[in-house]
C-alpha cells in the first residue's frame, strides 16, 4: 500500500515519517500517487551548508564527498548534525496517475519540501559542483509524495533566483502573518502604539524577505541586525529596514542593546534568521512582553528558546517557522520582484556564490 506521506519509501526504523527516517528507499520507480523530478540542482539548509564548510574548514572536496556520503548511505539529503536538508529544482520526468499535485511530464519545478523527506538518489557524483556554495548542480532523481509540495518554475526568472527565493519562502510569510495579526489587534484594542519588527540576520535571504514583508504587512519601525560592516553597509544601500544595527546574535545583552537601542523599545515580533545556534536567549531579551519570537534557523535550540524564556520571566510567544504557510511561494516571488532591494541582495549573494 501506498502511503500519501511517503511511509512505504521508509526503510528504517519502520514505523515513523520520512523526515524522522533513517534511510530511505529512493527507487525510480514510482506509485500511482508519486512523482519522480530529474533533478538539476539542490539549494543545501544555510544551517547545513555552514557546519559541513566549518567541520572541514572550508575544504570543498571534502564537502562534496560528505554530502556524497550522506545521499548514498540515507537515500535523502539530511545533516545527520542539524538535522536539516533544504530543497531542489528539476523537471517532472513522470507523475502517477493517481498523483494530486497537477504536475505534468517536462513541468520544471522547485520543490516546496525539505530534502530530509525527499528520496534522491545523485548519479553524477557531483563532479559540477566545487562544495563551496549552498547551491549544488547536478544529476538525479527525486521522488515526491501525494502530500508533498511543489511549484512550477516562474518563466520571468532565473531558475538558480527562484530557488534561493523559494527555499526560504515560509519565512516572509509568516512574518507577514505574525506582524498583520499584531497590527489588527492593536487596532481592536484601540491601542495607538506602532507595531515593531527586528529581524535578526537581516542581510540574508530569509531575512531580506522577512524586512520587506514586515514592512508591507504594517509593521511603523523595523530594524535588521547583522553581524559586520559589509552586511551593514549592504542592507542600509537595500533600504529594506528602517535602521540597521550591528551586533553578534550569540551575545544576549548586545543584541537586546541594539535591537532596543535602535527601536527605542523591545521590539513587538523578533524573527530570527541566522544559521549559528546560540542566538535564542538574545532573541527573548530583545522582544516586549507580550511579544512574539519567531525561529526560522535550523540551528535553533528550542529546549535553549524555551528554558531561557522561563528563567528570564519573559512573557513572549515563541513560534517554529516550519517552513509552509498557504500562499507563501507566490507571497516571497512577489516581494523579489517588488522590492529591488531584496532582489539585488539575492543577486549579489548568487554572484558570491
Amino acid at each position: 500500500m501506498t502511503s500519501p506521506v511517503g511511509l512505504h519509501r521508509v526503510v528504517e526504523p519502520a514505523g515513523v515519517l520520512p523526515q524522522a527516517a533513517w534511510r530511505l528507499d529512493a527507487d525510480p520507480r514510482i506509485a500511482a500517487n508519486e512523482v519522480r523530478i530529474r533533478v538539476e540542482r539542490l539549494n543545501l539548509d544555510a544551517a547545513s551548508f555552514r557546519q559541513l564548510a566549518e567541520k572541514h574548514g572550508g575544504d570543498g572536496e571534502k564537502v562534496r564527498a560528505e554530502v556524497l556520503e550522506i545521499v548514498s548511505a540515507r537515500g535523502k539529503m539530511q545533516n545527520p548534525v542539524t538535522g536539516s536538508g533544504g530543497m531542489l529544482i528539476g523537471t517532472v520526468e513522470e507523475a502517477g496517475r493517481r498523483s494530486p499535485l497537477g504536475l505534468r511530464a517536462g513541468d520544471r519545478v522547485a520543490t516546496l519540501v525539505s530534502l530530509t523527506l525527499t528520496p534522491l538518489t545523485i548519479t553524477d557524483g557531483l563532479a559540477r559542483w566545487d562544495g563551496r556554495s549552498e547551491q549544488v548542480p547536478c544529476d538525479g532523481y527525486a521522488i515526491l509524495f501525494a502530500r508533498s509540495i511543489a511549484a512550477v518554475l516562474p518563466p520571468d526568472l532565473h531558475p538558480e533566483l527562484s530557488l534561493a527565493v523559494l527555499d526560504v519562502c515560509g519565512a516572509p510569510a509568516l512574518t507577514a502573518r505574525v506582524v498583520a495579526e499584531q497590527v489588527a489587534r492593536r487596532s481592536r484594542e484601540g491601542d495607538p502604539r506602532p507595531v515593531s519588527v527586528a529581524v535578526i540576520g537581516g542581510a540574508g535571504k530569509s531575512g531580506s524577505l522577512s524586512l520587506a514583508a514586515a514592512r508591507r504587512a504594517g509593521a511603523a519601525r523595523t530594524v535588521g541586525v547583522v553581524p559586520v560592516a559589509a552586511e551593514r553597509d549592504a542592507l542600509t544601500a537595500a533600504g529594506l529596514a528602517d535602521v540597521v544595527a550591528l551586533a553578534d546574535a550569540r551575545d544576549p545583552v548586545g543584541l537586546s542593546t541594539a535591537v532596543t537601542t535602535a527601536l527605542g523599545v523591545p521590539a513587538d515580533v523578533t524573527v530570527v534568521c541566522v544559521d549559528v545556534p546560540g542566538c535564542e536567549h538574545g532573541a527573548v531579551l530583545a522582544t516586549a512582553d507580550g511579544g512574539t519570537v519567531v525561529f526560522f534557523s535550523m540551528a535553533t535550540s528550542f529546549a535553549a528558546a524555551a528554558l531561557g524564556a522561563e528563567g528570564l520571566a519573559a512573557d513572549v510567544t515563541m513560534l517554529v517557522g516550519n517552513g509552509y504557510v498557504p500562499g507563501h511561494a507566490t507571497l516571497a516571488l512577489d516581494l523579489l520582484r517588488a522590492e529591488p532591494g531584496v532582489r539585488g541582495l539575492f543577486e549579489a549573494r548568487l554572484a558570491a556564490d
